[in-house]
């Protein structure tokens, strides 16, 4: 099933995409929907063109969990980039347990929504494509084994980044954390429908192919970071992960590709869709 948060008649609803239609469902929101572990059709409809979407969880209750160098070939090549604080050499680029940090509520907006460029705060604007999973059930000090249960789907977000304040500070949060450095959606797609290991991603900038990868090709995979985020850390329905981003990021290149005012970033998935956000 793909549910999307939506805009109509300047109230938000939440609907499950059918083709090109639209089929609204009786809760006030997507985290209202998830609480409740679904909901049902009101049997109205609506057509997809000329609807507001918005992103699936506009505004996340607690910060947004990340993973760090979560695939082989972006650990490298984040090493490689110098602004690594976590790794020294080639030799411990590939993390031993999952390199863990949040991002703010406020850096998530829809797919169509403009990327603020931060002028005077950073300069070096990265892309990071990933997938996400969200929380379906609260959960604490739970196994690889039933980690899966407790999901209740995946949708996909753009962890914006800036590298200078990344480097600057030594670790990731604030330069992360920056308002609308989160573009998520466009839609969440339930558990049921989709295979945990089969999720592709890929990245375009201005057409160009940046990234690509699926994610059974995750280091630490989706019930390991369950597993261990949960260790000491209750996870509460609508809790969003993200899953780390594969190699063709911006930091990558020589010399680097960061994101320019006009530029044009897709993240997309067969199972998902499109995430498009232009820089402001």
């Amino acid at each position: 099933m793909k549910l999307l948060s939506i805009r109509h008649d300047d109230k938000e609803h939440v609907a499950e995409l059918e083709g090109e239609t639209l089929h609204l469902l009786d809760a006030p929101s997507m985290l209202a929907l998830i609480d409740a572990g679904g909901a049902v059709r009101t049997g109205a409809t609506l057509p997809l063109e000329g609807v507001a979407i918005l992103a699936p969880i506009p505004r996340p209750r607690r910060n947004i969990l990340c993973v760090g160098k979560n695939y082989h070939a972006h650990a490298h090549e984040f090493t490689r980039s110098g602004f690594d604080s976590s790794a020294s050499s080639a030799a411990d680029a590939i993390p031993e347990h999952p390199i863990l940090f949040t991002k703010f509520p406020e850096t998530v907006i829809a797919s169509g929504d403009l990327i603020p460029y931060p002028d005077g705060v950073s300069e070096a604007v990265d892309y990071e494509a990933e997938i996400a999973v969200v929380i379906g059930k609260t959960c604490r000090r739970v196994s690889k084994a039933d980690a899966l249960a407790h999901v209740f789907g995946y949708t996909l977000i753009n962890d914006v980044t800036a590298r200078d304040l990344q480097k600057l500070h030594k670790q990731w949060f604030i330069g992360k954390s920056l308002d609308g450095f989160c573009p998520m959606g466009p839609a969440l797609v339930t558990a049921d429908s989709v295979a945990v290991d089969a999720i592709d991603i890929e990245c375009r900038v201005n057409g160009e192919q940046r990234q690509a990868a699926i994610s059974r090709d995750l280091i630490f995979d989706i019930p390991t970071l369950i597993e261990t985020l949960s260790a000491g850390i209750t996870l509460y329905p609508g809790d969003v992960i993200a899953t780390g981003t594969p190699v063709g990021v911006g930091i990558g290149f020589d010399p680097p590709k960061y994101l320019k005012k006009g530029d044009v970033v897709e993240v997309s998935s067969s199972v998902i869709g499109l995430l498009t956000n232009s820089v402001a």
